[in-house]
């Protein structure tokens, strides 16, 4: 991806894996990851078999309050 942005004379701000930096770009970046990989865990999701895009987004949403849902169900328990 950075080789394609600077072809097109973007400068990429990009924080590379498990590198320091004084920035601060990507301290969080595993959060991003780790919901990436959460919402590909939706067999629906990750192979997109809808050609609609609302219902595809609908399931998308879905997917998130599921993935919410059971964070919060997580956190209740350790109270």
């Amino acid at each position: 991806h950075r080789r394609r942005l600077r072809a097109r004379g973007i400068r990429a701000v990009i924080a590379r894996r498990r590198t320091e930096h004084g920035s601060g770009l990507g301290k969080f970046r595993w959060v991003v990851e780790r919901t990436h990989s959460w919402l590909h865990g939706f067999r629906r999701l990750r192979i997109r078999f809808e050609r609609r895009s609302d219902i595809h987004e609908a399931f998308i949403k879905l997917a998130c309050s599921l993935v919410c849902w059971n964070i919060l169900r997580q956190t209740e328990r350790a109270f």
